[in-house]
């Protein structure tokens, strides 16, 4: 959540930096102009009313005690004090309300040399690794080549739970689970702390991440319950310390967390709805940090650096790209997405997402950190990444590694998880 205060003061400021992301943002701070320009009104008429409260007791103090006069200024005095209370507990605090509600539904400013642009085609390259595979032949989809292969099942996945989802037999389940062990080993031995979060959580902690109440019909609710399942482990993760003040020495807190997915895809308009592509149910190595603000920027770049090494090990043609400000996540300044290779589409896919949200979501959680001993404390930076969604990846290899017999070669680090160098029929 942005801050109240920065808002009211530089609303102009805000509106234009909010305006980049799409005219929605911008009509959504435009709904805060008339509360904001009351909040400020308020909030001089509260002080020049506490000024002559001052001034007014001060002059009392000057009057014989018990006299008339004594008797009726202070009277005064209590009329003036209960009208401040008044101003401050319920016109001054409905106001606010009003303010904290519509900026809950506000984005992140995004940061000021991410590239303009609403959709991914405006996304700047940074960098491409490696090339395109070279394929016998027409690439098999890995919705046609996961079947013929018997490790995952599409048409039983449906009878049993409808659409999108799917079941991953045989090699196939082990392949998923060779990758989450390869992704957490390598993450663990970087210094990420493992963490395996619950998988529901409350709506108090959907909203510390920016999940709600903007994305509410992405997720799923639980009937009868305040309980949501998690659409990623970024929720929970980062929730472990809200409410809390850490210690400077305590930063930078990194966590690694291997957790289901669940997401209602509402907003996916029909796009890369075959195979494993947009599943509602789905595997993710999640990673998050918490940082003092002067050391996200950093943070960052080792959360990006972390993904794209998963790939570079793994063998799969892949490139980095900076988010335009109108195609960012809600909560994000800035956003790298990591993209990788799908023969069968002739294009790059998003593996990953890496973002840095600044304070937009420590504020809505409250997690704070002293940067010395009795000083007041600062909102920390949220940052997390995919590192790496395992579906995609099992796509990614799939179709990047497949071979003219119509097996699968399996790249070297995963050769001891799975105990051989390839997958065949």
């Amino acid at each position: 959540m942005l801050d109240l205060k920065y808002v009211s003061e530089h609303f102009e400021e805000v509106r234009g930096r909010l305006l980049r992301r799409g005219e929605e943002a911008a009509r959504l701070v435009d709904s805060l102009r008339e509360p904001a320009a009351e909040r400020r009104r308020l909030i001089a008429l509260v002080e020049q009313q506490k000024q002559a409260l001052n001034e007014e007791s001060r002059s009392l103090g000057k009057l014989p005690k018990g006299s008339e006069e004594f008797e009726k200024q202070r009277a005064g005095l209590r009329e003036l004090s209960d009208a401040i209370r008044r101003m401050e507990t319920d016109e001054l605090a409905l106001v606010e309300k009003t303010l904290r509600d519509t900026l809950l539904g506000v984005p992140n400013i995004p940061d000021d040399d991410v590239p303009d642009g609403a959709d991914e085609a405006c996304a700047r390259v940074e960098r491409v690794w490696g090339e395109p595979p070279s394929i016998h032949g027409e690439p098999v989809p890995h919705w046609d080549l996961g079947p013929r292969l018997g490790i995952i099942d599409f048409e039983r996945a449906a009878r049993i739970s409808g659409a999108r989802f799917a079941v991953m037999r045989g090699a196939g389940a082990r392949l998923e689970r060779a990758l989450v062990q390869f992704m957490m080993d390598e993450h663990a031995a970087a210094g990420f702390i493992e963490v395996i979060p619950p998988y529901l959580v409350t709506s108090e902690t959907m909203q510390g991440t920016g999940q709600l109440p903007k994305f509410a019909d992405d997720a799923f609710k639980l009937q009868g319950a305040d309980l949501w399942l998690v659409p990623t482990a970024e929720v929970p993760v980062t929730n472990l310390h809200a409410g809390e003040i850490l210690e400077a020495a305590d930063l930078p807190i990194r966590y690694v967390a291997f957790t289901p997915c669940f997401r209602s895809e509402a907003g996916a308009h029909g796009r890369d709805v075959r195979g494993l592509m947009r599943l509602h149910q789905f595997h993710k190595v999640e990673l998050v940090m918490l940082t003092a603000p002067e050391d996200s920027d950093a943070g960052l770049a080792q959360i990006l650096g972390r993904a794209e090494d998963i790939l570079r090990k793994l063998g799969l043609h892949h490139r980095v790209v900076t988010l335009p400000a109108g195609d960012m996540g809600f909560a994000a300044a800035r956003c790298h997405d990591v993209e990788v290779w799908i023969p069968s589409l002739g294009s790059f896919r998003e593996i990953s997402s890496c973002s840095n949200c600044r304070d937009f979501q420590a504020r809505r959680a409250s997690i704070r950190y002293r940067p010395a001993p009795k000083q007041k404390p600062r909102l920390v930076h949220t940052l997390n990444g995919s590192a790496l969604a395992v579906g995609r990846t099992v796509i990614a290899l799939l179709e990047q590694n497949q071979l003219e017999d119509g097996s699968v070669a399996l790249p070297e680090p995963l050769q001891p998880y799975m105990g051989t160098d390839r997958i065949g029929p």
